[in-house]
């Protein structure tokens, strides 16, 4: 089989080769047809002027007019074409024709035009003076000059016609090439360096593609940036939007055209606007952005050490956050159920000793003892906490502490009604989260209390932990509500997600989240959850008891 022949090179320096050839070709093709249509021109300019003096001088000369006076033209013939030729050798024409007022050549320089008729030039009211013109002289394309031949009576008897050939094609070629050879070959050889020089720069500035692979990537980027589920933004070093996919448009609330646009006049909240404009990179740091919660990552490109864009990345996890807040409010109240297992079965164990050993009035005692602590730690909460689901949280976070060695307490300026399902989950989540965190910072330095405060103050909570741990080092503050920090070690869970949580639920509602040191030691978490309504009263008979 014959392998088909590639005529268009594959390189870029190639193509630009051709091309560059192929333009100067056209432009010699373009010089020549001006330079002959010139040359041309000049010709019927100065070889027209010549003709037409040749053919005046030849119809004034005395002899001629004198002969065409009479009907002695045919005696007179010989003599005549003796002229015509001295006319001819004379002024180097190619024809001198004498001929009669009707275009009947009578005497010529060449034998072979007599008797035949001139490609009269001019209209019959015009032939009475000289004319200059193309004609075709026996089948050849010549330059002619006409003279009329007049009697005394100013009557036209005959016309004197001079022509000579155009020249040939060749003969046009090389009075051209002489001078457009060198100025062609001299462009020539300066587009081909040029195109040699271009080519090197594109290369370079393309990072060595050729067109096939850079109209590859195009396409794949185009295909990435319409597929991609995370947002992906691009940022130059002057703050400009170079790409924008089409999941970082619909998490942005971003519409029209982008791309080409400075982040500053994007109109973005300033917290999206500053991520976006800060060149220095960023791990999972979460930002709530209306409803949606996102987790951003940020990489600057360096190009030979120097910043010269940045890639910032953008995923929701407004439902996994919501899925998360629930299952650590589950985790939480399940941790605490299985300690209060592990204290119900040592009770049991101890009260089964009792009876085997048939001390029942120690029984009795223990029983009375164990569910007076009970109903303690309930009338703690439910004396401050109106609020089933956040009471019953702090009830087992109290014996889950309690079984660590912790008193946890409620302080007496506490005081939370009946919320609406939504608020008293995301306090649930919130006061969990800071709990647990307050009782591992305690015990870690051997701590004994927290103290937790809730109050609803003009339709917004403010929550405060307490508790007896190191406290937050001051150079910490701005990271420890960054997903994934943590002082503790790394569990297959996974650590630093609780603050992250607490920080995402609060600005969700409008809120906040502080640390600040305790006046004991220790550190104590301040959230507010704005946006708080009071829920339904409970139905009688159904109250917790």
């Amino acid at each position: 089989m014959w392998s088909r022949v590639r005529w268009w090179p594959a390189t870029l320096a190639g193509q630009f080769l051709v091309l560059q050839v192929s333009v100067m070709l056209v432009v010699v093709v373009v010089a020549s047809v001006v330079s002959v249509q010139q040359s041309d021109a000049d010709f019927r300019a100065t070889r027209g002027a010549a003709m037409r003096d040749a053919a005046e001088s030849l119809a004034n000369d005395r002899f001629v007019r004198l002969t065409f006076r009479t009907d002695e033209v045919e005696a007179r013939r010989a003599a005549l074409a003796t002229i015509t030729q001295d006319v001819r050798y004379r002024y180097r024409a190619s024809g001198v024709y004498l001929a009669s007022p009707d275009a009947t050549v009578l005497v010529s320089s060449d034998f072979a035009g007599r008797d035949q008729r001139l490609d009269l030039l001019g209209s019959p009211a015009e032939r009475k003076r000289s004319w200059t013109g193309d004609v075709d002289d026996l089948g050849t394309p010549s330059i002619a000059a006409q003279a009329p031949i007049i009697n005394r009576r100013l009557e036209l008897v005959g016309i004197a016609m001079v022509t000579e050939e155009y020249p040939t094609w060749g003969e046009r070629a090389r009075s051209v090439l002489p001078d457009l050879v060198p100025v062609a070959g001299l462009g020539l050889g300066l587009g081909m360096a040029g195109s040699l020089l271009l080519s090197r720069l594109i290369r370079r500035r393309t990072r060595g593609l050729e067109p096939a692979a850079i109209a590859a990537l195009a396409d794949q980027r185009e295909a990435l940036l319409h597929s991609i589920r995370e947002g992906v933004v691009a940022v130059s070093e002057d703050g400009t939007v170079t790409v924008l996919s089409d999941s970082a448009r619909e998490l942005l609330s971003l519409s029209g055209e982008v791309e080409g646009r400075r982040v500053d006049d994007l109109g973005l909240a300033p917290v999206v606007r500053d991520l976006l404009a800060d060149p220095r990179e960023i791990r999972d740091q979460v930002v709530v952005l209306g409803e949606r919660v996102l987790v951003v990552n940020r990489n600057p490109v360096l190009e030979r050490g120097r910043h010269v864009a940045s890639v910032t990345t953008l995923r929701d996890r407004t439902e996994l956050l919501a899925l998360q807040s629930e299952l650590s409010a589950r985790q939480s109240i399940t941790n605490t159920l299985r300690a209060q297992t592990h204290e119900f079965h040592n009770q049991l164990h101890t009260i089964s000793g009792l009876v085997q050993l048939g001390e029942y009035d120690e029984v009795s005692r223990l029983v009375g003892t164990l569910s007076k602590r009970r109903r303690e730690i309930s009338d703690a909460v439910l004396a401050r906490v109106e609020d089933p689901a956040v009471a019953a949280l702090l009830i087992a976070k109290t014996s889950l502490a309690a079984e660590r060695g912790i008193d946890l307490r409620i302080t007496t300026d506490s005081l939370l009604p009946r919320l609406d399902p939504e608020a008293s989950t995301d306090v649930g989540t919130v006061l969990g989260n800071l709990v647990d965190n307050a009782v591992d910072a305690s015990v870690s330095v051997g701590g004994t209390t927290v103290d937790v405060s809730l109050v609803l103050e003009d339709g917004s909570v403010r929550l405060a932990v307490t508790d007896t741990g190191p406290g937050v080092p001051p150079e910490r503050v701005g990271d420890i509500f960054r997903r994934g920090w943590s002082t503790k070690a790394s569990t297959a869970e996974g650590r630093g997600v609780g603050l992250a949580l607490v920080q995402v639920v609060c600005e969700r509602r409008g809120g906040a989240v502080t640390v600040g040191h305790a006046a004991g030691g220790g550190a104590v978490f301040e959230a507010l959850l704005p946006r708080v309504e009071v829920g339904p009263e409970p139905v009688a008979g159904r109250e917790s008891r």
